[in-house]
Order: C-alpha cells, then sequence, then structure tokens
C-alpha cells in the first residue's frame, strides 16, 4: 500500500481555518458538521498506525491545523490517559489536542451603561487586530483560542469596516479587536454564586499532587472531584525566579479573574511563543501567581503539566470559580479576601 503523502491527508483528513471560511458574508451559508473536530495545540502531533506511540507514524500534522475524528479508542498505553481518536490513516493521542467547534453568534450591539461584558471564543481561533494612528490596522501575531475569556470594553468599527468587539487586556493594558460573531457574550445568569448558603469556612479544596486530583468538599463530604494537571516538578525556573512545581501547604483563595492573560506581554509576538491570552476563571492561591484555571492548550490531565498552576478543564474551572470564595465580582478589578481554604499535598 502506497504511502499518503501530507497532501492528501490535509485534503481527506482535516481542515484549514481558510476552508473554514470565517467572514461575516458566509456565516449563513457555511454548513458541515463539526461535532468531532479537534486543533492541533502543540507544535506537531503524529499519526499513528495504531493507538499505540510505539506503532508507526504514517502522518504529522501541525499547530492549529484542525482534525475530523471519529471514534475514540481507549488503549492500553498510556495509562495515565489512555484515550486515543481515530482520525483518518490512523490514530492521534488526545494529550495536545482540544476539542473545538465552530459556532457564529449574534453579535451585540452596544453595551448595557457601557459595562464592559464577558465573552468566550466559540471557533478553534480568532486573529486578534490593532488600530493605531501610526500604523492603521496591523493583525497581532497570537491568536485567541476556543474556550478562552475575554472582557468586551466596547464595540467600534474594525479592520472590515463592521462593528467590531474591542477586547481590554490586562497584561498590557492596550485594546485590541476581535470579529464579533466568534465570541459568545457570557450571559449573567451563567456566573451566579454555586452554593451561597454554605458557611464559608465549611468549604475547602484539597489537592492530591501524587494522584493528580482536586476535590471540592462541602461540611467535609465531597461534591466534586477532577483529575488536573499540576506544575512540572523539575522544570526549568521561570524568569522571574519561581519554580515550576506547584508548592505544597495550606493557601486561600485570594483573587478571582474570569479572564487572565498569561505570558509575556508581546502583543506582536508569534503564536508559537507562551502567550496565553483570555485564560479562563482563574483562582489565585498565592501572592507569587499560582492558581486554578481552565486549559486550552492540552487534554493530558492527570500528569503534571504546567508552570506552577492547577491547569483544570475549562468547565470544570468555570465550577470552581463559581463555587470558590470569596464571591465574584463581574469587573476588570482584583477581589481580594480570605477566600476559601485550599490544602495542596502528595
Amino acid at each position: 500500500m502506497n504511502k499518503l503523502s501530507r497532501r492528501d491527508f490535509l485534503k481527506l483528513g482535516g481542515l484549514s481555518l481558510g476552508a473554514l471560511a470565517f467572514t461575516p458574508s458566509l456565516r449563513d451559508t457555511f454548513d458541515f458538521d463539526d461535532s468531532n473536530l479537534v486543533r492541533v495545540a502543540t507544535d506537531s502531533v503524529s499519526v499513528h498506525s495504531q493507538p499505540d506511540d510505539k506503532s508507526r507514524i504514517v502522518a504529522t500534522w501541525y499547530r492549529d491545523e484542525l482534525v475530523h475524528v471519529y471514534g475514540e479508542v481507549v488503549a492500553d498505553t498510556p495509562t495515565y490517559n489512555p484515550v486515543w481518536y481515530r482520525v483518518w490513516g490512523g490514530y492521534m493521542h488526545r494529550a495536545r489536542l482540544q476539542k473545538v467547534k465552530v459556532l457564529f453568534n449574534q453579535p451585540l450591539t452596544s453595551l448595557e451603561d457601557n459595562i464592559p461584558r464577558l465573552a468566550e471564543i466559540t471557533v478553534p481561533y480568532t486573529q486578534p487586530w490593532r488600530s493605531t494612528k501610526a500604523y492603521g490596522w496591523q493583525q497581532l501575531g497570537f491568536r485567541l483560542y476556543y474556550g478562552s475569556v475575554h472582557w468586551v470594553e466596547a464595540i467600534e468599527a474594525g479592520p472590515s469596516g463592521e462593528p467590531w468587539y474591542r477586547i481590554y487586556d490586562d497584561l498590557t493594558g492596550y485594546p485590541y479587536h476581535i470579529n464579533p460573531l466568534h465570541a459568545r457574550p457570557i450571559p449573567l445568569d451563567e456566573l451566579t454564586p454555586l452554593s451561597p448558603e454554605v458557611e464559608p469556612q465549611k468549604k475547602h479544596i484539597e489537592v492530591n499532587l501524587t494522584t493528580q486530583t482536586l476535590t471540592a468538599y462541602e461540611y467535609d463530604k465531597a461534591v466534586f472531584q477532577t483529575l488536573i494537571s499540576s506544575g512540572i516538578p523539575n522544570g526549568s525556573r521561570e524568569v522571574n525566579g519561581i519554580p515550576t512545581k506547584t508548592p505544597e501547604g495550606e493557601f486561600r483563595i485570594l483573587d478571582k479573574m474570569p479572564a487572565k492573560h498569561m505570558g509575556n506581554g508581546n502583543l506582536f509576538s508569534d503564536f508559537t511563543d507562551y502567550e496565553l491570552p483570555g485564560v479562563p476563571w482563574t483562582c489565585f492561591f498565592t501572592t507569587q501567581g499560582h492558581a486554578f484555571h481552565g486549559t486550552y492548550w492540552h487534554e493530558n490531565f492527570g500528569v503534571p503539566m504546567s508552570r506552577g498552576c492547577i491547569n483544570m478543564r475549562t468547565e470544570e474551572a468555570k465550577w470552581l470559580f463559581r463555587w470558590a470564595l470569596p464571591p465574584h465580582q463581574i469587573g476588570k478589578s482584583f477581589n481580594r479576601g480570605l477566600g476559601t481554604q485550599v490544602r495542596i499535598h502528595y
């Protein structure tokens, strides 16, 4: 049997964002099944002939390429994450793939009382643009990915001349613009606190670094449990000298931010650089910046992956954000206080 070329795989097994035609003029004619679509969330992911990383590599997909999934297979390895996706020509391990959809949204025409609104990205990624008097409209190098959350602070003409959302960037302080079709305004009823009737001292969070699990308790009864990804124990230290190992001990939730730009703050960085705008549902528990937060760049929970934070699936991080104290305020400011107790141990 002849080996399929990379071009053949692109035609048969995946989609490019060019093919997705993310333009207002095509939004009503766009028609395909995106129910089983994944985005490559790292430099490259291999397609193997069998659901086994020791089997023959038959193709390679690269960052931000989109691949159709025809089924899931639970294999013998790796034991901590044994799920493989069946794709055209073989199998891809899900660790560095992100399940995505292509959902267009009805744009807001105004912001009530000029109050900023939270919005989540509902396409595999959208490209931000920035306008300056010196250079006019420029497409920025990084991307906003599916599931990330951002503050819409204004609605004004974008590079296409149509109304676009102006996004507030909390790390740099500089605004940029995105296509409103690609972002879903989050209704306020999705952000109401969970279990507000429970006494604050009767809630606590346990993180077991050995089992890579997080458990939330009310009155010493577990009400939620999931796999997480903590910090890499022996990773190289950050530029600021903070090790990548998640600290052990007892802490409190200090600040909660529904959207946080993590990274180096370079608006013109390449999309492969360390820029994570719109990290969703962030609950900080140390003054050094360790936090629980949603994760849109891997699906490898159960093994350490982070630079010290606690990576969670985005919907689960959203649950924790709503459940943990202090009660959150939907605004740009921090909400500092003695929040829910956090215990981290082996």
